[in-house]
Formats: structure tokens, C-alpha cells, sequence
């Protein structure tokens, strides 16, 4: 008889765990049930404002694998609109509520997947019946966004509430879209993934895309009429909106998880060791944004929701659930993203974060260019390195430039990884080319830099 292997989220971790079991087991040897609870399977969520603004032209394009090529390519039981509802760890079975055609399914199983990713952060003030206002966690939302901003009478004004990753992406998307915007964020600055002298960056490109940005603001109300949003309340006054959309953060998706006796860690997430199993738990795995990870500076646990964590996480779990052996090594944090034309880049720890690990540290900011002066298209670049004041070990690294910027944060983040020092990196044997860049390359200059700064500290 074939074992039965119940993935719950049908997206990046799930999923990836259902194809690399798979792949080493065929459906002789192993049943594959999974549960999603929206209408799509492996999509990157990372582009929905990609697609809300303009850039992605067709929705189809973010999904990676629909339900069907998982049903007909990987004998995978997809089961869409499926929420889970209850883990009886005991009697190795889930029940799960059919959101469309009602009723509740009762499925046993040998190993159990958690995937269920992150859930928004939804302020008291939002949870609202009223018409126009928006999460973007899911291609779902994306989508009942899409269907309003094309609807009649069509919205002039966007307020975005929150400024991260998201907050931000979705600002410019508005902006794309035609839309006066006010991007309202509760603390000092926006993208407060980087320090705050390159956060100021992110405010000044903000402020010239014509982004009313409101910084220590707090939205507290809704103005609602005949039942449609038509602005928001928040100590400074009214901010008037025919459309809010929501980017305030998320947490581990894992109420399920603890309701059943899963391990919870500190940060929220589900304690997992190296091979992605659940703590003490028998044949029960866990990837994504819904467990916690290692950070390889700090050696400390985080919640960092990102898709590229999911899929990796997702993949080790598939492979150990399969028969093979894999380990997930931890995460640096390594992330970009863009407004307009202005390119972000981070990885490892910001100061603040440097000060809470117990660390003595050196900080440099250089300016440079992305190419050689000379060269047509040269644009300028703002490189911070945090590094360890004995050893010179790089802690963080962060990049803002208005071109071809961002993507040099995987050197960085490489030497990170690597534990490098700043002397070792100062040698590294990099790339020239004028249309490329600078004879001495901008992370090369931080290196050096941070070295120059490392001597004089002593």
C-alpha cells in the first residue's frame, strides 16, 4: 500500500516539496494529496505589482505550474479551494473545508507538509466589509485589486499603508497606473529593511515620482460611503482614497500549526532542524515563510519571508521526504527591489540589528558609478558595508543606485555567506570593462574603504 504524503499550500514550499518527493518516489510508492485554499499553485507572488502596475501584462505569466500540469505531470492530488481546518497528529489525518462547494473531507496521511506561508498583518481599522480596500498577499488579491482599479467609476487616488517591500512596489505600481498616491508608514522611514541614511535615499526617489510619503503617520479609520472606502483617517487628518492597499507585514501563518502541538519558535515561526522537519514531530515537515530559520551571522532564529527561502526550504524538505538526505543552511537576508528606476539592495545585518548581536562594528558609505565615468549611461551608486571592528568580517551590505546597482549585492552577499573579510574582499578579482564598470568596481571601493577604516579605528 502506498504511503500518502498531504502537503498543506499549494504554492512556492508546497509545492516544491510535492515535486522533489516525486521525483524519487513514484505514485506506486507514495500518494500525493494537496490543499490549497485559493485558485492558483505555484505563482510568484513577488510580481503582483509587476502586474497590478502595467510592467506584467498577463496574470498567467506569474504562475510557474498550474493545478492541471501538477495532476497530469506529477500525479499530485491538487484540491483547490480546500482550506485546512484541523491536524489530529494523532490520527494522522487532516480535515479540510471545501470553500466552493461546502461541506468538510476527512484525509489521512503517513507524512505531513506545513506550507501554508505568512498572513498580512491586518490593522482593527481594516477589517471592514467595505468596497476598496486591498491585501497583496496572494494572487487572489491581486487579482480583486486588478478588478477594481479596472472597474467604474475607475479610482483617481490610492493611499498604500505601510512602507516595505510592499508597500513601496505597489506605490510605484499605483503611480504606473495613472493614480495619485500617499504612501503612509507608521515609523521613520520607509524600507526599513536598510539603515536609515539609505532609507533617506528611498524617500527622496519616492518624494520625485510625485509619492505623497507621510513618515511617522498612523492610519486610525476608514471613511466609508455607500458601502465604498473614500479615505482615511489618521492624526494628521484626512487622506482622501478611492482605493487603500495594505502592506503593513505579515507573521507565520501557523495558527493551525500550534492548534495541533507543532513546535512554535520565538520569532513565530515553526521550529524546523536542518533537514526541514518539525521539531520533535514524527514524519511532519515544514518550509516557507510559516517557519523559522537560522541566520548564519548571528546564528539566531528570524522570520524572513522571502520566495526564495520558500523554495529552497521547499525543495530540501521534498528531497528528505523522498529517501534522499539534504540540509537547509540558513539565511543572510539578501533581498532587492526597486522604485522606478532606483535599485535596492540588502544582505546580512543592518546596524541596528548588528548592536542587538553583541557585535563592535565599522561602517562605510561610498559613492561611485555603475560604469566607468566616462562611459555613456554612468549612474551613480551608494555602497554601505557593516563589518566586524577585530576580525574585518563583512556583517552587512547595502547597495541604492539608479542602475544596474541592485544585483551587485550578490557579490556581497557571497562574501557574506563566506564569512570574507573586508581585506580578502578587497582583492577579489572582479569583472572590468568600461561599459560595465568602474576600473576599481564599487564594491571593491567599500572593501577597501572599510579596511582604510578598520586601520585607523586601531
Amino acid at each position: 500500500m502506498a504511503e500518502r504524503l498531504v502537503v498543506i499550500g499549494g504554492d512556492a514550499a508546497g509545492m516544491a516539496a510535492a515535486s522533489q518527493a516525486r521525483r524519487r518516489r513514484g505514485p506506486d510508492d507514495l500518494e500525493i494529496i494537496a490543499f490549497e485554499r485559493g485558485n492558483f499553485t505555484s505563482y510568484s507572488a513577488c510580481g503582483i505589482p509587476y502586474w497590478i502596475g502595467g510592467v506584467v501584462d498577463d496574470r498567467d505569466a506569474l504562475i510557474a505550474r498550474s493545478p492541471q500540469t501538477f495532476r497530469d505531470d506529477h500525479r499530485v492530488d491538487v484540491r483547490l479551494r480546500h482550506q485546512v481546518t484541523e491536524i489530529d497528529l494523532d490520527k494522522r489525518e487532516v480535515v479540510a473545508r471545501d470553500l466552493t462547494g461546502g461541506g468538510e473531507v476527512r484525509e489521512r496521511f503517513d507524512i505531513l507538509m506545513y506550507a501554508t506561508g505568512a498572513t498580512p498583518r491586518i490593522p482593527p481599522w481594516a477589517h471592514t466589509e467595505a468596497l476598496g480596500v486591498f491585501g497583496v498577499q496572494t494572487l487572489d488579491d491581486g487579482s480583486a485589486l486588478r478588478q477594481w482599479l479596472d472597474g467604474e467609476p475607475r479610482p483617481q487616488r490610492a493611499v498604500v499603508v505601510g512602507g516595505g517591500y510592499i508597500g513601496v512596489e505597489m506605490a510605484e505600481a499605483m503611480i504606473q497606473r495613472g493614480l495619485s498616491v500617499t504612501l503612509v508608514e507608521r515609523g521613520d522611514q520607509p524600507m526599513s529593511t536598510v539603515d536609515p541614511d539609505m532609507g533617506a535615499l528611498v524617500t527622496e526617489a519616492l518624494d520625485g515620482l510625485g509619492i505623497d510619503v507621510r513618515t511617522r503617520c498612523a492610519v486610525t479609520g476608514l471613511r466609508v460611503r455607500d458601502g465604498r472606502v473614500y479615505g482615511v483617517d489618521t492624526a494628521e487628518g484626512e487622506i482622501p482614497a478611492d482605493v487603500v492597499v495594505l502592506g503593513v507585514g505579515v507573521r507565520p501563518n501557523t495558527d493551525l500549526a500550534a492548534a495541533a502541538g507543532l513546535p512554535i519558535g520565538v520569532t513565530g515561526g515553526i521550529r524546523v532542524d536542518l533537514r526541514m522537519r518539525a521539531v520533535g514531530m514524527d514524519r511532519v515537515y515544514a518550509a516557507g515563510d510559516c517557519v523559522e530559520s537560522v541566520h548564519r551571522i548571528t546564528g539566531q532564529p528570524v522570520h524572513i519571508p522571502l520566495g526564495t527561502h520558500a523554495n529552497k526550504q521547499g525543495r530540501v524538505a521534498g528531497l528528505n521526504i523522498g529517501g534522499g538526505y539534504a540540509t537547509f543552511p540558513g539565511v543572510i537576508g539578501t533581498a532587492v527591489t526597486k522604485v522606478c528606476e532606483l535599485e535596492v539592495g540588502r544582505t546580512g545585518l543592518l546596524e541596528a540589528e548588528a548592536e542587538i548581536a553583541g557585535y563592535q562594528f565599522v561602517t562605510v558609505v561610498v559613492e561611485s558609478t555603475n560604469r566607468a565615468g566616462y562611459y555613456p549611461g554612468a549612474k551613480p551608486m551608494t555602497v554601505k558595508l557593516i563589518v566586524e571592528r577585530r576580525s574585518g568580517q563583512l556583517l552587512g551590505a547595502q547597495i541604492v543606485g539608479r542602475s544596474e546597482a541592485a544585483k551587485r549585492i550578490d557579490a556581497l552577499a557571497v562574501a557574506l555567506w563566506n564569512y570574507m573579510t573586508v581585506d580578502e574582499m578587497a582583492g577579489l578579482d572582479l569583472g572590468y570593462a568600461p561599459p560595465f564598470a568602474p576600473v576599481w568596481d564599487p564594491v571593491l571601493i567599500a572593501a577597501r574603504k572599510a579596511v582604510d577604516a578598520i586601520h585607523d579605528g586601531r
